[in-house]
């Protein structure tokens, strides 16, 4: 194990409650004597860097630690709008709690979030203004949280165009560049190779009854959180539902770019975390995705003599 610490510049990936693995990251960087000195996050990945840019990752690490699934259901508010099933109003309200009126430029580590601008499908880099805005901004999944407004213009999820932000710490005075992605490959899977075959085996699903089945009992998914009090469950498991089947196709799409980011501009050391370690919705397991944090950053560090 490395004893001299290194100047690191951090780039934070986009993956939902696996983002909760960055705080490990975080913690086992620190416990090695290594000093962040720039920090660039999508989505989860810019919630997560921006309490580590101001400084509050260990208070938001506690009070995640302790949320259970009820309290995250309620914090989430499951209700379908326009524009997304869920609002943010708990998270946010938790976040400025924290960070209260941190302005992004005056934060002790650089920072940058990422967002989406679905008019000029371009990416939005805040460096500057408010910081829990920015960060409100970044974690917009579309069909999923609402977006926001920024100039007349809709902002969603930064991860639509970079799931994994390397280019906001390129020019940073850093010894090392580590990049955390959410969208390692499953425990189990086979090869990402096309598959050719017969459409005559293909059958509709108009209940989607067989389809969620499937996806619980394969991918893990639907269980608990699909639960609604009583005199809800009518309203809002349909609705939990719909935002798992979104939910899977977005870590679909940004397991590609993220992979072809990395091509283009690879860091120094690569953490990666698997895809199904935990559910995109799954706020309650904090705890076990910190410690998987740690775990695989220490490896990864220790491969790279870091």
């Amino acid at each position: 194990m490395a004893t001299n610490g290194k100047r690191v510049a951090l780039a934070l990936g986009a993956g939902g409650a696996r983002g909760y693995a960055h705080l490990g990251v975080v913690q086992e960087l620190r416990a090695r004597g290594h000093e962040i000195v720039a920090v660039a996050g999508t989505s989860m990945g810019a919630l997560v860097g921006g309490l580590v840019a101001a400084g509050k990752d260990e208070d938001f690490a506690g009070w995640a630690t302790g949320l259970r699934q009820i309290d995250v259901l309620r914090l989430l508010d499951p209700k379908w709008r326009a524009g997304g099933a869920f609002n943010a109003d708990g998270v946010v309200a938790e976040l400025e709690n924290l960070l209260g009126e941190q302005l992004i430029e005056d934060l002790p580590i650089p920072f940058t979030a990422i967002a989406t601008d679905l008019e000029s499908h371009r990416e939005v880099w805040f460096q500057r203004g408010p910081l829990v805005k920015a960060i409100r901004a970044s974690i917009g999944i579309p069909g999923v949280f609402l977006p926001v407004m920024w100039n007349g213009r809709v902002l969603v999820d930064g991860g639509l165009l970079n799931p994994l932000p390397m280019a906001p710490t390129a020019a940073t005075p850093a010894d090392l560049t580590i990049a955390v992605s959410l969208q390692g490959p499953r425990t189990q899977r086979g090869t990402q190779s096309p598959v050719v075959e017969n459409s005559a085996d293909v059958t509709a699903d108009e209940e989607g009854t067989t389809v969620f089945r499937r996806l619980r009992d394969k991918l893990g998914i639907g269980g608990e959180m699909t639960t609604a009090p009583k005199a809800e469950s009518n309203r809002a498991q349909p609705d939990l539902r719909v935002a798992d089947i979104m939910t899977l196709s977005w870590d679909a799409m940004q397991e590609m770019i993220a992979r072809y980011r990395l091509a283009g501009l690879p860091p120094d050391v690569l953490i990666t975390v698997p895809v199904d370690a935990a559910r995109t919705l799954d706020f309650h397991r904090a705890t076990e995705m910190i410690e998987l944090g740690r775990r695989l950053t220490a490896k990864a560090l220790d491969d790279a003599g870091c």
